[in-house]
């Protein structure tokens, strides 16, 4: 499997078609990275089935249904004979309306649904139709690193280079701007970002999006937001990009309601962007994508259009999760990087252990499953990324293994 921890960008000249010699596939295609989630899955899969209790806290897939009131609007919905029909190419008036809303409400942003937002079938329909729309072949997108796995598929699909910008946590795993050469900059096409982040859980701040749209501005780079984690924040709801002075004709932001309102499996999102952007994302959407459910958009608008307790209990409910985790590795002799966002909890192990060597020793000796940082990207190296989508039971089980495990105890000893 390749490892994600290699700083290399991902180009048309690593395609493997030794496996394929009967048959002739797109170099693009062969250059995609294999999955590192299938990867865990299918280890966890196989500690289980040789007999261990395995709590996997490598997912991100929401444990938490929708509220109520979203599902009763979907299934309301359903008895719709419109929503048996195709809807319109751009999304239904009203979950665009509600978009809209939803983010001058929240946000303070001011959009026009008619122009600048697109309904998405979750955000990675989004960014698959934004890495194709804006990235020529030999191109180069820049994301921080760590960074979310499928980014390299998606910059690999679109034939253009994947150029990883270190953070670590002495920055709060913001990339240092002002360190990356003009050069690099000036060859960048793309920034690629995601905060709040996985699999940090770093959130941006005013003036690192300050910074970072006055350098885009500078070196003619569009940014792309990948707002997955959009209102899952303690104290404070997450910052948007599009909220940022100047950003309203270099930023593009892609929002999903999976985590927000617990609905990974309806695959809703969508995108915002600047009009002529939008122009060009909706001719190729129309033609090579497609377009979300009626009743599953009837039942986004209502989330969009209420009062986001739900969003705010559940942001809640993951801060409890978070100090579960969090204290508990503390205890154990893990250091925890602490931050409110996002749906993580990111960790350092032992300087001289590798984080796959150190997952799959942890999966070994006390059953708990969790994600090597190197799959992240190389600055992931020396970090394990842990879910809080389990119960506080689980968890506390979790904590509670690591801690009293003799192995892993002599492991952090040492």
């Amino acid at each position: 499997m390749q490892s994600e921890g290699e700083d290399v960008t991902v180009t048309l000249d690593q395609a493997n078609t030794s496996e394929f010699s009967n048959y002739r596939f797109a170099r693009r295609a062969l250059a995609v990275p294999p999955n590192v989630f299938a990867a865990m899955d299918a280890k966890a899969a196989r500690a289980q089935q040789e007999g261990t209790d395995v709590i996997d806290l490598s997912k991100a897939n929401p444990d938490i249904g929708a509220p109520e009131f979203i599902v009763r609007a979907g299934q309301k919905a359903m008895d719709s004979l419109p929503n048996h029909r195709y809807t319109p190419f751009d999304g239904k008036p009203g979950f665009l309306a509600a978009a809209q809303s939803w983010y001058e409400r929240e946000h303070g942003v001011h959009l026009d649904w008619h122009s600048q937002i697109i309904a998405t079938v979750g955000a990675i329909d989004g960014l698959s139709t934004l890495t194709q729309v804006l990235l020529d072949p030999g191109d180069t997108a820049l994301v921080p690193d760590p960074y979310y796995p499928p980014y390299a598929g998606l910059v690999a699909a679109a034939e253009a280079n994947l150029v990883p910008v270190p953070t670590s946590e002495s920055t709060g795993f913001l990339p240092d701007l002002e360190a990356i050469p003009d050069k690099t900059w000036d060859n960048a096409k793309l920034f690629l970002l995601n905060y709040p982040n996985n699999p940090t859980g770093a959130l941006a701040t005013p003036e690192f999006y300050e910074r970072l749209v006055a350098k885009a501005r500078q070196h003619h780079v569009l940014i792309v937001n990948d707002f997955a984690y959009a209102g899952l924040g303690v104290g404070s709801t997450p910052l948007s990009l599009l909220s940022v002075a100047g950003a309203d004709d270099v930023a593009i932001e892609v929002v999903s309601l999976s985590k927000m309102y617990g609905m990974a499996g309806w695959r809703l999102g969508f995108v915002a962007a600047p009009a002529e952007v939008m122009k060009v994302v909706r001719t190729y959407h129309h033609q090579i994508r497609s377009f979300p459910t009626g009743s599953v958009q009837d039942a986004g608008q209502v989330a969009l259009s209420s009062d986001q307790s739900s969003v705010r209990e559940l942001s809640r409910l993951y801060q409890r999760r978070r100090e579960i985790l969090s204290n508990g590795l503390d205890h154990a002799g893990l250091r925890v990087f602490r931050s409110p966002g996002a749906l993580f909890v990111w960790a350092a192990i032992p300087s001289d252990w590798k984080s796959e060597d150190f997952a799959d020793a942890l999966l070994a000796e006390t059953g708990v499953a969790v994600m090597p940082g190197v799959y992240f990207g190389k600055a992931g190296e020396g970090y394990i990324r842990l879910s809080l989508l389990d119960s506080e039971s689980e968890l506390h089980r979790a904590v509670e293994r690591i801690a009293e495990s003799p192995a892993l105890a002599a492991i952090l000893r040492a």
